[in-house]
């Protein structure tokens, strides 16, 4: 994957930060058809776009339908962080979502990623019931907008960003133009 090849090269800090995407989006989901109505949006070629995509960057990707609400999971997300090896989450909550459906709005759903890369299913519980990572999520919300942030991934770096998957040499352009140097 180009971050982690990034981070084996280059003496970098690779930080997760949440964005609101489609927050209004209800617990139960949407269907794509839904959350798509009325733009003229083509599902199945973006769907198709999307599969190569991920095939050329060798992630796993499923065939989904729906869209759920993924604020949870970022407060859980965020949680981890904060945990030993607790970024691993990252890896699974896309795989949860993007390859296996799964309704990341769902606690329970959570709570077994959680515990299935390690961490605490009771720790993540009481996150998930207090909300405790919810003004975190809430300040990376708000750096998202101050930055101008309007898809992901987006990739910053000293102030400057770009969007998109991008192709490695332009993630590493913008790490070696911040001054990163090689390990």
């Amino acid at each position: 994957m180009r971050i982690e090849r990034l981070r084996q090269t280059y003496a970098i800090e690779i930080i997760f930060r949440h964005f609101p995407l489609h927050p209004d989006t209800p617990t139960a989901g949407l269907t794509l058809e839904q959350l798509f109505a009325g733009r003229g949006f083509d599902l199945q070629a973006a769907q198709a776009k999307m599969a190569a995509l991920m095939q050329r960057e060798g992630l796993p990707y499923g065939q989904r339908n729906m869209t759920y609400n993924s604020r949870l999971a970022q407060e859980l997300a965020a949680w981890a962080n904060t945990q030993p090896r607790g970024d691993r989450i990252h890896d699974a909550l896309f795989r949860a979502y993007f390859v296996d459906g799964l309704n990341l709005a769902k606690p329970a759903v959570l709570i077994g990623v959680a515990e299935a890369v390690g961490l605490s299913s009771e720790a993540a519980r009481e996150v998930i019931d207090l909300r405790a990572f919810k003004e975190a999520v809430d300040g990376d919300w708000q750096r998202s907008r101050a930055l101008g942030v309007t898809g992901v991934p987006t990739f910053v770096c000293d102030g400057r960003g770009v969007v998109g998957a991008q192709p490695y040499k332009a993630l590493e352009q913008l790490v070696v133009e911040a001054g990163a140097t090689c390990r």
